[in-house]
């Protein structure tokens, strides 16, 4: 069993889903997104390290996936972005978890099937595969998004290595 909290980053607005893995299940915990207050950028780095930190108090996830930054028009806006991701790796180190990182591409192609979908694509998929009552807000749909491709990416290691080791035993023989 696995609890995996996906971290969807920004400056201004933080989204976050837990979900929790039993095995080839999938099974939703929680989702939101924290909200930075101010215009000084490092009271809300702060913020975002406080938010992320209290998550994993309450929810206590044995893993950590967050979105990779992508090259924005604005190198300024890169930069923030990167500084939010920053605040919320530092807060699963310092929490001792695990940190893996998704392009947006492969969290899309993961959750959707094609790499290039768009926000309401992935909110509509994260409803239907967490069996969801409602749509969750964006940022925390991307966030489940983030959670999911990590589950599903581990899945498939998972597959590969039991395939692998089925071989090397057929070889032993």
């Amino acid at each position: 069993m696995a609890i995996i909290l996906g971290i969807d980053p920004g400056s201004r607005l933080t989204g976050y889903g837990i979900i929790k893995q039993l095995g080839a299940k999938t099974e939703y915990l929680g989702s939101g997104c924290i909200r930075m207050q101010g215009d000084p950028l490092a009271p809300r780095l702060k913020q975002i390290f406080d938010g992320v930190s209290e998550i994993i108090t309450q929810f206590r996830p044995t893993e950590f996936a967050i979105e990779q930054v992508f090259m924005a028009k604005n190198p300024d806006s890169a930069l923030k972005l990167g500084q939010a991701r920053g605040a919320a790796i530092v807060a699963a180190t310092y929490h001792n978890l695990p940190v893996a990182e998704y392009s947006a591409r492969q969290i899309k192609q993961s959750v959707v099937g094609k790499g290039n979908a768009d926000k309401s694509q992935v909110q509509h998929m994260v409803t239907y595969l967490l069996k969801l009552s409602a749509s969750p807000q964006a940022d925390a749909a991307d966030a489940l998004a983030v959670a999911l491709c990590h589950s599903h990416t581990q899945q498939s290691l998972i597959k590969m290595l039991g395939q692998a080791s089925k071989t090397v035993r057929g070889r032993l023989r």
